[in-house]
């Protein structure tokens, strides 16, 4: 059996964050000359690579990149302690302590849009700005979230109590179903199956007890909401709410559901770069030398 495809990367490297763990990253050197760092944060259930590759490219062609796998996702870190957004956050801050980068632009998806908001609320110094994609203030608010989240936590816990490899088995019996057949499945499904599901439940449990309610009114950085308006996960209203709640937000639609960043790349990396380009268009003070990498 031949391997299965796997698409154009950046290159990568495990970076050890002291007292931390290990993670992967990728990154790109960008043009030089000063432009600003994008630091790329996942969603739930994925990797940098599989939520960003569509991007990556584009993005290398007017920031610097970095992309880190997010706790038990992928190549990040592992640990026996219960999952907690707050520790993302601060893996965050401490990849950029160890890659030497002051401050960034924080772009988030789903889960990634509030782990950057926890990153500004932490660590307001490291960021420079904000970009939230397909993402919310909250997320469990709904009966029918709740139970789901509910649910989540029950299996996190029985999680604890099952072998690894059994874990592996169900865990790929569930992505085959709900993956799409496409010439990447075969990568899509190896690079899941590096996940440390314990972990990964248990950070379905943490996304649902996310509230950023009580302070994302103050966010002080320019900020960019790209809102996917097809969007059966996070639904569009929380996607507006927070766009709203945040003084000076810019707002960018895409015509798509949650998948939209992988599934239809020529519709959302237009609407990442223009929303990249308003935050740091608003960092450099509107001056006409702020990059803007052109989508094509």
């Amino acid at each position: 059996m031949s391997p299965p495809y796997v698409p154009p990367l950046p290159p990568g490297r495990e970076v050890h964050l002291p007292g931390r763990g290990a993670t992967f990253v990728r990154e790109l050197p960008g043009p030089g000359g000063g432009a600003p760092t994008v630091l790329l944060l996942h969603g739930w259930t994925a990797t940098a690579d599989l939520n960003w590759f569509p991007s990556f490219p584009v993005l290398g062609r007017g920031y610097r990149v970095l992309a880190l796998d997010q706790r038990g996702h992928g190549g990040g870190i592992r640990s026996r302690q219960r999952f907690r957004m707050r520790d993302c956050a601060d893996d965050a801050a401490a990849l950029l302590d160890v890659v030497g980068v002051d401050r960034v632009v924080a772009v988030g998806y789903s889960m990634g849009g509030a782990v950057a908001q926890l990153l500004w609320r932490r660590h307001p110094d490291r960021v420079a700005g904000l970009v939230l994609c397909a993402t919310s203030r909250n997320f469990g608010g709904r009966p029918q979230e709740r139970m789901g989240f509910a649910v989540l936590a029950g299996l996190a816990l029985g999680a604890r109590a099952v072998p690894g490899p059994v874990r592996r088995r169900v865990a790929g019996r569930l992505i085959t179903g709900r993956t799409p057949e496409s010439t990447i499945q075969g990568w899509v499904l190896a690079e899941m199956g590096r996940h440390d599901w314990r972990t990964v439940l248990e950070a379905g449990t943490a996304i649902g007890r996310f509230d950023s309610r009580p302070w994302i009114g103050e966010v002080d950085v320019p900020t960019a909401v790209v809102a996917t308006v097809h969007d059966n996960v996070v639904h569009p209203k929380r996607q507006l709410a927070l766009h709203r709640s945040i003084p000076g937000a810019t707002l960018h639609p895409v015509q798509g559901d949650h998948t939209v960043c992988v599934a239809d790349p020529r519709r959302f990396v237009p609407a990442l770069l223009d929303a990249c380009h308003s935050v740091t268009t608003r960092l450099a003070g509107g001056g006409r030398d702020a990059p803007r990498p052109a989508a094509g």
